[in-house]
């Protein structure tokens, strides 16, 4: 009898993990940037990486532990020339969460991603990958009224420029991806349903991505969820039809797609398979972060072999829907949880492969 086929199908996490809450109370009582909090934020770094990779993950990364104080202003905390009164992003629970505000140029990231690749590269034992935030979602901070002696086309220019210092430098320090969060891509649908200003967000998401080669973006991806705070969402109601369209037009070799948690997932494949292109990984979202169950190896094999239906084989990826802690302070799932999740993906998605390859 000839043996099955072997199959394998990556699985990688998108990014954050809550952070131990002694971490999470001394930053409370003190500033982000005290060097006394080093040795803190690099145990919560080494332990989160020691979890992910006891739960057997090929792919890790530091769970954003230091990105202090969420997943998209961590570069420009703390920044001289901002306000806190910037773009206000509604949740469906009713709480808000704020972007900040610029009031003067120039523009600069005040910390790059890279910083926080090179402690979880000193102790991680497989690749890691690192998550940056979009140009999109910082292009928010520019204010409706000019900002005198600082036009917009000059703020484009030098966000791009930031931007596209950063994804390099988290590459050349041997990311072996990198992933932008464009959670802002289904919020734009729901802000602004003529899709003119989704569409302004992938032009200009495009063109960070057409300053790297084709063999840097097989190594980019993007992803895209309707968001995870306080077991909340911000856009969980706009149909995915929207939304992936212009996704798909995203000059990136990967894509990562918050699935799990959709009430008619056959749907969201569908149009995946419609605008799916060959040159593309789809890592489709198997695990719901804000769902208190733990899902079980057998779930998420399931939700994985649905989505071969649609999607090739070698396309195919898994992951988790969005973070599990994207803003620091948000503790509504426990680390053990987090982790038992992952566990269960990891496991889960092998179990797929084995099925997969058993039928060919």
């Amino acid at each position: 009898m000839a043996k099955p086929a072997s199959i394998s199908i990556p699985t990688e996490p998108i990014g954050s993990i809550p952070r131990p809450a002694d971490l999470i109370e001394r930053v409370a009582k003190g500033d982000s940037e005290d060097p006394g909090l080093a040795p803190f934020f690099e145990d919560a770094v080494r332990d989160t990486i020691e979890r992910f990779e006891a739960a057997g993950s090929p792919v890790v990364t530091d769970g954003e532990q230091r990105k202090y104080f969420n997943f998209a202003t961590y570069c420009v905390h703390g920044l001289a020339n901002t306000a806190p009164d910037g773009f206000t992003i509604p949740f469906a629970d009713g709480h808000t969460r704020q972007l900040p505000r610029l009031t003067c140029g120039p523009f600069r990231y005040r910390r790059y991603a890279d910083s926080y690749l090179d402690v979880a590269m000193r102790h991680a034992h497989v690749p890691v990958k690192q998550a940056v935030i979009s140009p999109s979602a910082l292009s928010l901070m520019y204010p409706a009224e000019k900002i005198r002696d600082y036009s917009r086309e000059q703020f484009i220019d030098d966000l791009l420029r930031e931007h596209e210092t950063e994804v390099r430098r988290c590459l050349n320090k041997g990311a072996c991806k990198v992933q932008v969060d464009f959670t802002e891509g289904r919020l734009a649908v729901k802000v602004d349903p003529s899709g003119h200003l989704l569409n302004s967000f992938i032009d200009l998401n495009n063109l960070a991505l057409s300053r790297f080669s084709p063999e840097e973006r097989r190594r980019i991806g993007v992803h895209t969820c309707p968001g995870n705070d306080l077991d909340s969402t911000h856009s969980a109601d706009v149909d995915y039809a929207e939304l992936l369209p212009g996704l798909f037009a995203l000059k990136a070799g990967n894509f990562y797609i918050a699935l799990a948690g959709e009430r008619d997932r056959r749907h969201v494949l569908e149009i995946i398979r419609k605008h799916l292109r060959p040159d593309r990984r789809i890592f489709v979202g198997v695990i719901a972060p804000m769902n208190p169950r733990i899902e079980t190896p057998e779930d998420v094999r399931d939700l994985v072999l649905e989505a071969s239906e649609y999607i090739p084989i070698e396309q195919l990826g898994s992951t988790d829907d969005c973070g599990f802690s994207p803003f620091f302070d948000n503790t509504s799932t426990s680390r053990d949880t987090a982790f038992a999740k992952i566990r269960a993906r990891v496991r889960g998605t092998a179990m797929a492969a084995e099925v997969i390859g058993a039928r060919q």
